[in-house]
Formats: structure tokens, C-alpha cells, sequence
């Protein structure tokens, strides 16, 4: 069974929060490590303390498959955190997931979760560890539900102990079966994920099991059950090969910028540098990187110019794509913070982007204005309305300034939608991973006549256009 298949399965089956899906978490939701690699937090933490409390938190990360290995993390995690505020291990977690973990996550779990809710299941990460990076990861998800071993606390403050049994084995099965009967969810169309042997037990309670990269036993397991197998590409540490490809890549593309800046001097026009540099920069670095981009909905990238190009963000990939697909004849607003980036700020700076200060509203709009003299002389922007990149696929809030600056130029808002750029490069994530990107270039959309007072229901329909792209994604033109 492939991951699309497994979605449709989902979507063609019962509708309820009666019906369950649970997921385990290392391993499952995300890639867990070795038990033999060193683990290390110190880059995403500043105090002492905290960094050894995030090691730690890696740590139970690490895949556990027999009893004496998982009750060796219980026996030299917990104790260390005798003392702690839970308030402030929860707080590290999420700094640890959202900085660092959160590039192990299998996008492909994000799908199943996603088509889970949207059904309206009711939807559990389930995990043999402690509840920190686990609802870290939930919330990142929207998933409202966390089972994990508990851990004894005073005052807000930990013991260093368990409360009660961790959930292992045979009691991680008992406390789905125990949240399954709190919740009256029918176990009998309820749908359990899990990677490891460990979680026959839980399987076994529901109906629609799913081994996902299923360990030696498990796969064997899955056979004789005939319970479908999802495989997975894996989300750990860096190939030496990508990460050849990506230096490769950058070193490509600066050199095509450069190439194509010295165009535009010889040439004494300073935009056709820009344009002869933007196109050809993004073909250097994304066929090294071995990265294909397929484009639907091409006759709008030119149609109707100048134009507002409103794009989903999730990663620095996402520069590389608009520059390949719309090559030139536009400009972009970025956070200030890009001004700064060693290998695209100084290209950013070349090419006439406003730098904006997110935090500083007021000073952010007066950035803009200028933004609608470039419109008007026949110069482009792309802008991302969603103000910041995002953890998973998941299409976060619109911002209203692109739109405003479109109406006020007399443009027309293009959607760009970029499907899987998360996936090969994430969030924080420096190396690119090779793959295919998808992005359809949607209708000119003419917001002249928009009025104040449906100003937010318009923009918040122009998002549902990409979340309803995002969902069913089209297959031809």
C-alpha cells in the first residue's frame, strides 16, 4: 500500500469521532534514533542545564525494542530531572521539536493524520515516553489527543519518578483500550500506526491496523495478519550525497547569478541582470540538487503581469522554486531577517526586495508603500501571506497586507501553491533533498473592487482555493 492509497482508504471509510486513529510516536510519527548514536542538543539551547534536559529529551527518542533497553532509559532519564519545573521541560521540548525534531517528521504521517481529522476522528499519539515532545508534535498537527508514561510531580515540580506503570507493551495497549472506552470510540473501525514489535498489542486492539517502516518481526507480523505496510523514506541523519549536492548546488547558483548580474552591467540595464540571474541561478542549483519542478496552470504565469504572487511558505526551497517558475520580472517582500542569510541576502539585496520588520507593524507598512509604485511600473511581487514558514504542510493564516497592496495598485492576487518543498527541505533544515515539487499557478484573481467590509471573508477565500488545491491535488490542467 502506498501513502495515497492509505489516504483514500481513510476517506472512504466511516465518519465520527466514535472512530479512533492511533498513532505511535518514535519511529512512527517521526524517525527515532539509534540507540547507539550520541545525541546532542547544545545548538538549540542557551543555559547549561536546559542543554543536558534536551539531550535527555533526545534520548527518549531513541528506539527501544527490548524490555532491558526501555527500562534503561527509565532508569537513567528520569532521575536527572528530579527537581525540574514540568512547566520548564515543556517548555525545552517545544523549543527542541520546533528547532531540531520536527525534521524527523514523516510528512507522509501528516497526510494520514490530516485525512484522520477531517473525517472527524478522534486522533491520539501514543508513546511509551514521557508527554513533552510528543504534544510538542501534536500540537504542530492539531492533534488533540496524547497518551505517554507519566511522570510523578510535586507542586509542578518532577520526583525523578513514574506515576503509575509506563506504557510498554501490553499497557500501552491498555490505556488505548482504556481512552477508547472514556471516549466511546469503537475500536471495531478504529485504525492503529506503529513502526515496532513492541506494538502488536496495540494493533491487535483495533480493527485497521497499519505497520509503517515495520521493524523484522513486525513485518512478520503484518503478513500473517495481513495488516497493510506503509514505507517511509527516511527523515534521520543527512546523506553524504545530498549534502555533496546541495554545496554543489549553491555553488551553482551563485556562480549563475553572477553570470547573469554581469549581463545586466555589460549591458548597462541593471533588471535584466536581475532576470537573466533568477531564472538561470534557480536551473543551476535545483538540477544539481536533483530537485524537478512540475507546474500546472502555466499560461497564468505570464498572463496577467504585473501581478501580487501570493505563495505557501515552508522552506528556503521555496525561493529557488518561484525563481525557476516565474523567472523574472518581479521582486519580493521578505522578512529583514533575510537581508542577513550569508549565501541569499546579498542576491536578495541586488534585486530590489523590501526588507520588512515583522515585529514593527507600523514600520512594516511604511516598507509597503513604496511596493506600489514598483506594481505599477510593470514590476511584480511575490509575498507570502502567511507571514512565516510552517512546521508541516499545514496552510496557516493569511495575512491581509498582500491583497490591500493589490487593490491599491489595481493588480490582480495570483496564487502560487507549492506542494512538498517541506518535504525536501523543512523548516530549519540546510541541506536539500532530492525530489519533485509541485506547484500550480492559479487564475488571476481581481481584488479592485473589494470592499472594506468583505475584505476578510475574500481573503480568507482565496486561502480556501490553496487548501482545497493542497487536499485534492488536480491531475491535469
Amino acid at each position: 500500500m502506498n501513502i495515497r492509497e492509505a489516504v483514500d482508504r481513510i476517506r472512504q471509510g466511516p465518519s465520527g469521532e466514535s472512530v479512533g486513529a492511533f498513532f505511535d510516536f518514535t519511529g512512527t510519527v517521526l524517525q527515532g534514533y539509534s540507540p547507539l548514536r550520541p545525541v546532542r542538543a547544545k545548538r538549540v539551547t542557551q543555559h547549561g542545564q536546559n542543554a543536558a534536559i534536551a539531550s535527555d529529551l533526545m534520548k527518549t527518542l531513541r528506539t527501544s525494542k527490548t524490555e532491558e533497553s526501555f527500562q534503561h532509559m527509565v532508569r537513567t532519564i528520569y532521575p536527572n530531572w528530579a527537581g525540574q519545573a514540568d512547566e520548564d521541560v515543556d517548555t525545552i521540548a517545544r523549543q527542541l521539536f520546533e528547532r531540531t525534531i520536527a525534521g524527523r517528521v514523516y510528512p507522509e504521517v501528516w497526510h494520514l493524520v490530516h485525512a484522520h481529522l477531517s473525517k472527524g476522528h478522534t486522533v491520539a499519539i501514543v508513546t511509551s515516553g514521557p508527554r513533552y515532545l510528543a504534544e510538542a508534535a501534536a500540537r504542530a498537527f492539531g492533534v488533540p489527543h496524547v497518551l505517554a508514561t507519566a511522570l510523578a510531580a510535586k507542586e509542578g515540580v518532577l520526583t525523578g519518578e513514574l506515576e503509575g506503570a509506563p506504557l510498554w507493551r501490553r499497557e500501552k495497549a491498555a490505556a488505548v483500550r482504556r481512552f477508547a472506552s472514556s471516549h466511546a470510540l469503537d475500536l471495531e473501525s478504529s485504525y492503529g500506526y506503529s513502526h515496532g514489535s513492541e506494538d502488536v498489542d496495540v494493533l491487535s486492539a483495533v480493527a485497521n491496523a497499519v505497520a509503517i517502516n515495520p521493524d523484522t518481526v513486525l513485518t512478520r507480523v503484518a503478513d500473517q495478519q495481513h495488516w497493510p505496510v506503509l514505507r517511509f523514506a527516511p527523515r534521520g541523519a543527512v546523506n553524504p550525497v545530498q549534502a555533496v549536492r546541495t554545496v554543489a548546488g549553491y555553488g551553482g547558483f551563485l556562480g549563475a547569478v553572477g553570470a547573469g548580474l554581469s549581463r545586466g552591467v555589460l549591458k548597462r540595464d541593471h533588471r535584466l541582470g536581475v532576470d537573466a540571474a533568477i531564472g538561470s541561478s534557480a536551473d543551476v542549483a535545483l538540477r544539481i540538487a536533483g530537485i524537478d519542478v512540475h507546474v500546472r496552470g502555466k499560461r497564468n504565469i505570464w498572463s496577467d503581469r504585473p501581478a501580487v504572487f501570493i505563495f505557501n511558505h515552508q522552506s528556503q526551497l521555496d525561493t529557488l522554486i518561484l525563481a525557476k517558475v516565474l523567472r523574472g520580472g518581479f521582486t519580493a517582500i521578505v522578512k529583514k531577517e533575510m537581508a542577513a542569510h550569508r549565501v541569499f541576502g546579498p542576491i536578495l539585496r541586488t534585486a530590489d526586495v523590501v526588507f520588512i520588520d515583522r515585529a514593527d507593524s507600523a514600520r512594516a507598512r511604511e516598507a509597503l508603500r513604496p511596493v506600489e509604485e514598483t506594481l505599477r511600473s510593470g514590476l511584480s511581487i511575490v509575498i507570502a501571506p502567511e507571514g512565516t514558514r510552517s512546521l508541516t504542510p499545514k496552510l496557516g493564516p493569511f495575512k491581509k497586507g498582500a491583497f490591500h497592496i493589490a487593490r491599491q495598485a489595481g493588480v490582480p492576487v495570483i496564487p502560487f501553491i507549492i506542494r512538498n518543498a517541506g518535504e525536501l527541505m523543512w523548516k530549519h533544515g540546510k541541506v536539500l533533498r532530492d525530489g519533485v515539487v509541485d506547484v500550480v499557478v492559479g487564475d488571476p484573481i481581481d481584488v479592485s473592487a473589494w470592499s472594506d467590509q468583505d475584505f476578510d471573508a475574500n481573503v480568507e477565500s482565496v486561502r480556501s482555493i490553496f487548501v482545497r488545491t493542497l487536499e485534492e491535488w488536480p491531475q491535469t490542467e
